[in-house]
């Protein structure tokens, strides 16, 4: 059974789309949930509202139960044990809008809106030399359910090496 880590950008449908996985049989993990399990949250980050977590401590620690079929949800999830990745991106200024709904700070908004207009899953994918199979999915004009199915089409098609040459660049459109 696989493991598959769902990653991107806070904002880009990460548990939204992990729900709806549930209802498919998927067990699913967040990496927020899995630092505090295995002892690996680092101290709060004021200025960004949010918990750090020692990302390579948790590695170490995790494996996950290969007899399950497991969804682990989380901007860093890239970096646990997992059979294959999805990333899930989002045009930036869809994602401000999504951000500042949610409430986040300018800082945080700018700061995220940033990392996602920058690639910096895919920059954190090649320089840790991440080598599980790969699908993108701009999740912008998707519905959730949309994206779920792309998912689950993907994986019931035996998560084929999906990992284009260039990563979605939102710095085409403009």
């Amino acid at each position: 059974m696989p493991s598959i880590a769902v990653t991107g950008s806070p904002g880009v449908g990460k548990t939204t789309i992990t729900q709806l996985l549930i209802e498919q049989g998927w067990q699913t993990m967040s990496v927020s949930d899995l630092a505090k399990k295995f002892d690996c949250e680092g101290d709060f980050d004021e200025s960004m509202n949010s918990q750090e977590i020692d990302i390579h401590l948790l590695a170490e620690r995790f494996n996950p139960d290969s007899g399950k079929r497991v969804i682990i949800d989380g901007h860093l999830s890239h970096f646990l044990a997992a059979d294959a990745i999805i990333i899930l991106r989002c045009r930036p200024d869809e994602l401000k809008t999504r951000l500042a709904a949610r409430g986040y700070s300018d800082d945080k908004i700018t700061a995220n809106v940033e990392w996602e207009l920058l690639s910096g899953t895919w920059a954190e994918i090649i320089e840790f030399d991440i080598s599980q199979p790969i699908l993108e999915i701009d999740t912008s004009g998707l519905s959730p359910q949309e994206v779920a199915e792309c998912i689950s089409t993907w994986i019931d098609g035996g998560m084929v090496e999906n990992r284009p040459t260039t990563a979605i660049d939102w710095l085409e459109d403009n």
